[in-house]
């Protein structure tokens, strides 16, 4: 039987500059893999999202489908990796598409070894559409900027929200689903990415205004904090602390994520009426 909504978590952890230390070096090895591969593209950045994608559905199903992992895995990942390939290709409608007849599949498949239909089907979109809009994203014009601006925005909402929460402690934001979190994590958090927003408006030239890059950056803040709450409720849920320990310090790779994976969708609909305006 799947957890308990309720399934009491362990009691949040004190700040210790020991598991910073970690949070650092985990970083220092990542984040030059990440900006390399944005801003490479091409196969380079693929493999990125393919391996991305891989390692998501295995926490996924292994939160989600503890009895048959394996037949959840196997759906959620197909799924997603096609519909990655064919936005690559810029076959944009037809991989939209594909994110509704995956989760309809999953669903069935759930079903028929017993686990929870919506949630096989929510694993598709929740990890397919935030990676089919980043790698759109990435394919416009200007792209890299685009995705170094959002990993930029999102970066600074994560770090700033844990140092100042950590320091400053205060009222939590949200405790009966994340006890770590505070109000005051969630304001030096989003004036970290407002004020990181506006400067990276400087590298678009003429096109962005630093209030335009600020007002981004507050949107894709929020998202962060959005993206980071949605998954803390989604582990009460499953009854578990963390999506997984691929990360030392972090966790699952989906700890380390989650708030991109709403933030992405701010800074892809910012880019679309751009485009279009």
């Amino acid at each position: 039987m799947a957890p308990s909504p309720m399934t009491p978590l362990p009691p949040a952890k004190r700040f210790d500059w020991s598991n910073l230390a970690i949070r650092a070096a985990s970083a220092l090895v990542l984040v030059p893999a990440a900006v390399g591969a944005v801003w490479w593209g091409g196969p380079p950045f693929l493999l990125l999202i393919a391996v991305g994608v891989a390692l998501l559905s295995i926490e996924w199903a292994g939160m989600s489908a503890p009895k048959a992992p394996l037949r959840v895995l196997s759906v959620v990942l197909v799924s997603v990796l096609a519909g990655v390939f064919l936005i690559y290709l810029r076959y944009v409608p037809l991989a939209w598409a594909l994110m509704a007849v995956g989760a309809a599949v999953a669903a069935l498949v759930a079903r028929r070894v017993a686990e929870r239909p919506a949630d096989a089907a929510f694993g598709v979109v929740y990890i397919g559409v935030p990676c089919l809009a980043l790698v759109w994203l990435r394919g416009t014009p200007d792209g890299a900027l685009w995705v170094l601006m959002l990993f930029a925005v999102t970066w600074a909402a994560d770090i700033a929200a844990f140092l100042v929460g950590s320091l400053l402690k205060g009222p939590k934001l949200w405790p009966r689903f994340s006890p770590n979190k505070t109000w005051s994590g969630f304001a030096g958090g989003l004036v970290a990415s407002t004020a990181t927003g506006a400067l990276c408006s400087a590298l678009f030239g003429p096109t962005m205004g630093p209030v335009t890059g600020a007002v981004i950056g507050l949107t894709g803040g929020l998202a962060t904090m959005g993206g980071d709450l949605w998954e803390s409720m989604l582990k009460r849920r499953f009854g578990v602390k963390d999506s997984g320990d691929l990360i030392p310090g972090h966790g699952g790779l989906l700890d380390r994520v989650d708030g991109l994976m709403f933030a992405v969708l701010v800074l892809a609909l910012a880019r679309l009426a751009e485009l279009f305006t």
